[in-house]
């Protein structure tokens, strides 16, 4: 049986105030026919380098079969190549194209920009607040 928690009004709205700020981030990317799952795979592989689909799949917490429809819909679109690995030629490793890593890159500069322009909004009590949170988000974010 499902036991049911009660969840406070207050933690519920923060839940959604981070999730809607989280969309709206998302929002912003260099290529507006790239899915979310596309571009999360796209920036795991530029923060991991070359690797294989097995640990993306790991890292990105999906299953193997669902990580290879993500690596061939992007090499369908020219995002990623995929090589034998020098180490073990059983095993591919998947890198991303120079026209991947310049979405990525134009993407991560429209991300950017957007949270500059609603940041500067803020008052700089506001700004110190929001800086004071970071440690908690990011406990938050790593568990």
């Amino acid at each position: 049986m499902i036991e049911m928690t009660t969840i406070d009004p207050d933690d519920n709205e923060l839940r959604m105030l981070i999730q809607k700020v989280a969309r709206r981030i998302r929002a912003n990317r260099g290529d507006a026919d790239v899915t979310d799952t596309q571009l999360a795979t796209m920036m795991r592989i530029t923060r991991e380098g070359p690797t294989t689909p097995g640990r993306l799949a790991d890292l990105e917490k999906v299953s193997p079969p669902s990580m290879n429809r993500t690596l061939n819909s992007l090499e369908d679109r020219g995002h990623i190549l995929r090589t034998p690995s020098p180490d073990d030629a059983r095993k591919v490793l998947v890198d991303l194209t120079p026209a991947a890593r310049d979405l990525i890159a134009e993407t991560k500069r429209l991300r950017a920009e957007w949270f500059s322009a609603h940041l500067d909004v803020l008052t700089e009590v506001e700004r110190a607040q929001l800086r004071d949170v970071r440690d908690i988000l990011r406990k938050l974010a790593d568990s």
